[in-house]
């Protein structure tokens, strides 16, 4: 078995014996233990009660964070003509059409989100197999297949945050850096958690969210009450 470093087993140490806590309890903890020199990001885990083999139970949805997720959000729009041209204007990193598609398939994707106007869908879906494992596919459903690519550009840079249940049926997203405050960071956890119970799909049986878990990028986790979590 490796050897903790003294870092790490301190964290671990603070963490030991808090399970169930409140969103406050769990926020101070984390950044409490985030002591790397980068800025860490705060990250949720969420284990839900459904089976994503089933469509009716897929999990998917968007938010947009109120303290932003303090992460630089590269935009790529696949777009032509004025629609391109609004897409720059707005600030996407990367705009195209078939000279996109062709860098993507050459295996070189540098963007963290990808949007789309309608009629670039055949193209783009041709990227299915690249984009879709890295949950970069464009998708109306979370405003990524859109004409108003400048809004969705605004809104990608400004802390928006695509949401997904994977295999298992769990959800996990960054809601903020360590370097947030306390009550940006409890803002962030709280929101993101409502948007996943308001994506609760009409085929979830039983109980719905499970568990409920924040840590940091290099720290342990802690659980968090779910009642708490949830407002219930």
């Amino acid at each position: 078995m490796a050897k903790l470093g003294k870092r790490t087993r301190a964290a671990r140490e603070a963490m030991a014996g808090k399970e169930e806590v409140t969103v406050e309890e769990a926020v101070s903890l984390v950044k409490a233990n985030a002591k790397t020199k980068f800025d860490e990001t705060v990250e949720i885990a969420m284990n839900l009660g459904v089976d994503t083999r089933h469509a009716d139970q897929m999990v998917r949805g968007v938010i947009g964070l109120p303290n932003g997720t303090g992460k630089t959000m590269r935009v790529a729009v696949f777009a032509r003509g004025p629609k391109a041209d609004e897409a720059k204007e707005a600030g996407a990193d990367i705009v195209g059409a078939e000279d996109l598609m062709e860098i993507v398939q050459g295996g070189t994707i540098e963007f963290d989100r990808c949007i789309a106007t309608p009629d670039m869908m055949p193209i783009v879906g041709r990227l299915g197999k690249v984009l879709g494992p890295r949950n970069l596919m464009p998708n109306p459903k979370v405003g990524t297949v859109t004409m108003d690519v400048a809004q969705a550009v605004k809104d990608a840079k400004g802390g928006q945050v695509q949401f997904r249940a994977e295999k298992g049926g769990v959800v996990h997203a960054g809601v903020g850096k360590a370097s947030f405050d306390e009550a940006q960071l409890v803002e962030n956890v709280r929101a993101f958690v409502a948007a996943v119970s308001a994506a609760k799909p009409a085929g979830a049986k039983g109980t719905y969210m499970k568990k409920i878990s924040l840590s940091s990028t290099m720290g342990p986790g802690v659980t968090l009450d779910v009642a708490n979590a949830t407002g219930n």
